[in-house]
């Protein structure tokens, strides 16, 4: 089986994705956060100080998207 030429240099690579993902800091400190583990949506912006309710929904989800990671929700 034939894998691709990846070259993060060239605006084709899909790896791009990846890298624009990981190096915007919001999504650096919310995984940083979540690695002892899962968290609450509260929690984890008490801990990413400066973060806004709309920018960690909308990063979660990204992540989420991406698979990343998972997302629990409860009816409370």
């Amino acid at each position: 089986m034939s894998h691709p030429a990846w070259n993060v240099m060239l605006a084709t690579c899909p790896s791009r994705t990846s890298l624009a993902r990981i190096a915007n800091k919001w999504t650096a400190l919310i995984v940083i956060s979540l690695s002892a583990g899962p968290e609450r949506f509260g929690t984890i912006r008490q801990n990413v100080g400066g973060i806004s309710a709309k920018v960690l929904a909308d990063t979660l989800r990204d992540l989420e998207r991406d698979g990343v990671l998972t997302r629990t929700a409860y009816n409370e």
